[in-house]
């Protein structure tokens, strides 16, 4: 595990598993609440994406990146599929606790915007950032209002997870030879071209740190006689992900509601309205056999659902900011790190945040809902 200058290590161990964290050494542990931010990692990778964020931010603000359940050096504990995140939110509560940090500023991209909706729900924070967040219906399987396409949730779960991959995240593949390389995967999904690191050697560590246990990444699957074949098992995290056993809407209504900011990329292919992740978008595209028609399986707009659902909470008083950064893919912290900075600081309300290029702070969502 590489860590960067001023980055240290730590296990906090508390009455639920032992969890990984990245702080900063120089960070006091007295610091408030309000000057404490919490970052939360995807559904591949780990706490060591978020190290040059971490060294960025101002001195005197407590930063902290949790590995989630099966994922860098926290505990391979399974992830029981049917209370959707909420193992991995009450193991943020645990952990939160366990380092006396009551309330917190959350940024959860992918997997972790679900955890933070999910502990927002349960818990008071003071804002949450949502990076390329998954659709509050879980991942795939679901029309533009969230009602399920299938009874099953056919089309979504640990079935969906590209074998080739899986076996290169066991085999722990830090080659390029082949497109399903997690670094070729990386380069490919989570960055967009022209994108070059230093570090890329240690986001890929962060892939291959993803635990292919039974019950965590990607989960079990069951036959389904509806296309493409399969439904959701009953543990592992693209279970928890599925239809029928996540929905996060109810944040419009969780009172009071933390302001809100929303940052994505437009060229994002993962998080997308025809993402590369749903079978039903790959049929679309011809890349899967007999797709049966938009009628029975339609792309989960998925980009569109955030959209509809931040709306409805901007509509109850929410103060939600949108944030679309031209040219990114799935990682704005990692390929516009300034941008991501300047946006995080204005919705925290610190003192002394940069002006530009930081999003306007009133009430605003900047796309149509068309």
């Amino acid at each position: 595990m590489t860590l960067f200058d001023g980055i240290t290590s730590r296990i906090v161990e508390t009455d639920r598993l032992s969890v990984h964290v990245l702080l900063r050494e120089s960070d006091d542990t007295a610091t408030p609440p309000e000057r404490t931010v919490v970052f939360l990692h995807g559904v591949l990778g780990s706490s060591l994406l978020w190290q040059e964020n971490l060294q960025d931010l101002p001195s005197d603000i407590r930063a902290v990146a949790v590995d989630l359940r099966g994922y860098g050096r926290t505990e391979n504990a399974p992830v029981d599929a049917s209370r959707g995140v909420r193992d991995f939110s009450d193991d943020l509560a645990a952990t939160l606790t366990a380092l006396d940090i009551p309330t917190a500023h959350l940024v959860g991209w992918s997997l972790g915007g679900a955890v933070a909706l999910q502990y927002a729900l349960e818990h008071p924070v003071l804002s949450l950032t949502l990076q390329a967040p998954i659709s509050p219906f879980g991942l795939g399987g679901t029309r533009r209002d969230g009602s399920r396409l299938h009874d099953d949730d056919a089309g979504t779960g640990g079935g969906t997870a590209n074998a080739a991959f899986v076996q290169r995240l066991i085999a722990r593949d830090r080659s390029a030879d082949a497109e399903s390389s997690p670094r070729r995967v990386f380069r490919a999904e989570f960055v967009a071209p022209g994108y070059t690191s230093e570090h890329e050697d240690v986001w890929v560590d962060a892939l291959l740190s993803t635990s292919t246990a039974a019950g965590n990444y990607p989960g079990d699957s069951r036959p389904s006689p509806t296309w493409p074949g399969y439904a959701p098992g009953t543990t592992g995290v693209l279970n928890a992900l599925a239809p029928g056993n996540l929905d996060l809407s109810g944040i419009v209504d969780v009172d009071p509601q933390p302001p809100v900011l929303w940052v994505h990329g437009e060229l994002d292919a993962l998080i997308s309205d025809r993402s590369l992740a749903d079978p039903n978008a790959l049929g679309e595209l011809g890349v899967l056999p007999d797709w049966p028609g938009a009628d029975e399986a339609p792309p989960q707009p998925m980009v569109a659902q955030t959209f509809d659902v931040l709306s409805a909470y901007a509509a109850k008083g929410g103060d939600v900011t949108e944030l679309t950064l031209p040219g990114v893919a799935h990682s704005p912290h990692l390929e516009r790190p300034a941008a991501f900075r300047a946006a995080l600081l204005t919705r925290i309300g610190y003192v002394g945040a940069p002006a530009d290029p930081a999003p306007p702070t009133e009430t605003i969502i900047l796309r149509s809902a068309d």
